[in-house]
């Protein structure tokens, strides 16, 4: 989990995964006072576990002819995503 870079304080798995639904929003350390930015390699890591597997799944790799349970699926695979996405992201300290 991500840590801030000036006093190495953990960010909370849910003021990460608040930043995401909030347009990418900057993260304010609880310790320091820091902000800090979301990486573009990690905004592209959001979308790739969040959006890419839906689509993928919703017009290549669906093996339903019932259009409501792909998307329901679909749907599931994109929740599944947006909560392993902050493991994996990254933020910077904003200058």
């Amino acid at each position: 989990m991500q840590k801030c870079e000036k006093c190495n304080a953990h960010f909370s798995w849910g003021k990460i995964y608040e930043s995401f639904w909030l347009n990418y929003k900057p993260i304010k350390c609880n310790e320091c006072d820091t902000t800090h930015k979301i990486t573009m390699p990690s905004t592209l890591i959001f979308v790739s576990f969040t959006i890419l597997p839906m689509l993928s799944f919703g017009f290549f790799l669906s093996p339903f002819s019932n259009g409501l349970v792909t998307l329901g699926i679909a749907t599931f695979i994109f929740i599944i995503g947006s909560l392993l996405a902050p493991f994996l992201v990254t933020y910077k300290e904003s200058l």
